[in-house]
């Protein structure tokens, strides 16, 4: 893995003639955040009907499937996986019927003690039907004693800790919460006459709704036939963490998150970029997608043109081809092109928003370098990646994380760069507009905001 990927994206909506097809747009639109499978659950108000497959959300349904997915609220979940293994079994959202009735869930995060949790419930009688560390709140919930499911939760929530983003479905409500450090992002939103709730602000732009605001850190919102409520649900801590390679990555550009416009923040950080670490260039190019807007910014404050030097083809699957010997050959050159004509004979700022194990961006710099570039400054818009995750991004391993092991001088040789400049710490906080101390920073600098 050459790249930090987002563990999933969830979608609720409450009281919407076609709940279905609506929730199957939101989730078109968070289709960044995980890859591996999708899948939908809807109420009809008695009980609720699940649709869930291993893909892509436009693989896995069509108008048939949707028709089928009859009911007027629904939830539903994109994944990557990093808690539990790719198997079909841990597709979301996760259904139960017990003493409760018709339940189901879907999540956005880790659990830091999810292993220990499971091994105390299955040594109680627990039969686990999945791999995945989310199937955990649905056991504690079935064995609370509380009689309203959101006492019920506020009690499991005293039990779990990590990473938590969920939306929650019973016959007749819906309800989402957050982990109380923040650490995975959930927006609230409103389509006409119907309650939303989403990863990223993105996804109600998709089905026409509009922004109310994010869903606080250790937040609950409980929406039924009485409305919308909200109520506090843990009061474990009072310190933020929030993901910060959501800003610099993870989410769209074009979704607000934590208070702040993603394109204008990207934009911004690489504007930061450009004065700690300016480049005798003449041109400055991304590498697409992820790229783009530090490039943007370090071309307008260094006042570099900006260019595109590298094409990304946009139908390369997941599957292409098999991966041949003389297909591996071929390399990242599948999936980017370089254009000799705006290379050649230029001294050229790349910018990329981050280096994981650096082996891709290492064979970028040689195709830079084949089609004619006099030079290659490298500029990366986060800081040198350090630590791994536990939150709910998939990271290797730390010996597989090239800046754990490896100088910034070191890396420059690797990767056979004139130059190599990654933005700092502060100078990334000083790119948005709220306090350094609300962000979680552990890839950086190790300091994990919760033990694991």
């Amino acid at each position: 893995m050459n790249e930090l990927k987002e563990e999933c994206g969830i979608f609720g909506i409450f009281a919407h003639p076609e709940a279905a097809k609506m929730t199957y747009l939101g989730l078109f639109a968070l289709q960044h955040r995980g890859q591996e499978s999708a899948g939908i659950t809807v109420s009809n108000g008695q009980r609720l009907f699940s649709h869930k497959q291993m893909g892509l959300v436009a693989d896995i349904f069509d108008d048939q499937t949707l028709s089928n997915l009859y009911g007027e609220t629904a939830i539903g979940h994109v994944r990557y996986s990093t808690a539990g293994g790719s198997r079909v079994e841990n597709a979301q959202p996760l259904t139960v019927t017990c003493a409760r009735g018709d339940l189901a869930v879907a999540h956005n995060g880790n659990l830091v003690n999810g292993e220990a949790l499971r091994k105390e419930l299955e040594a109680e009688g627990a039969i686990f039907q999945t791999t995945s560390d989310s199937e955990v709140f649905l056991h504690l919930l079935a064995r609370s004693k509380k009689e309203k499911l959101e006492e019920a939760l506020i009690e499991i929530l005293k039990k779990v800790k990590g990473a938590y983003s969920l939306v929650f479905l019973t016959p007749n409500k819906l309800i989402g919460l957050r982990d109380s450090y923040g650490f995975r992002p959930m927006c609230l939103g409103r389509a006409d006459f119907s309650y939303i709730l989403a990863s990223e602000s993105c996804a109600l732009d998709l089905v026409g709704g509009v922004l109310i605001r994010e869903v606080e850190p250790g937040e609950m919102v409980i929406i039924d036939e009485n409305g919308f409520r909200s109520m506090k649900i843990t009061d474990q801590t009072d310190r933020r963490a929030l993901c910060i390679f959501e800003t610099i990555y993870l989410a769209r550009p074009d979704s607000k998150l934590f208070g702040e416009n993603m394109y204008l923040v990207r934009i911004e950080m690489g504007r930061q970029l450009a004065r700690e670490h300016p480049a005798e260039a003449d041109i400055v190019i991304p590498i697409p997608d992820s790229g783009i807007q530090a490039a943007m910014g370090y071309a307008k404050e260094s006042g570099i043109p900006y260019h595109w030097g590298l094409v990304r083809n946009r139908y390369v699957g997941r599957t292409f081809i098999s991966p041949t010997q003389a297909i591996r050959e071929l390399g990242v050159q599948i999936k980017l092109n370089p254009i000799d004509d705006v290379l050649a004979g230029k001294r050229v700022v790349v910018v990329d928003d981050s280096i994981v194990r650096g082996t891709t961006c290492r064979k970028i710099i040689k195709m830079l370098r084949n089609a004619g570039a006099s030079a290659v400054h490298l500029r990366v818009s986060s800081p040198p990646i350090q630590f791994p995750c536990f939150y709910g991004i998939d990271t290797p391993a730390r010996k597989e994380l090239l800046a754990a092991t490896h100088t910034v001088e070191e890396i420059r040789k690797y990767m056979r760069v004139d130059s190599l400049g990654y933005l700092s710490i502060l100078g990334l906080l000083d790119s948005m507009s709220k306090s350094g101390s609300e962000f979680c920073t552990a890839c950086f600098d190790g300091n994990y905001p919760v033990e694991w």
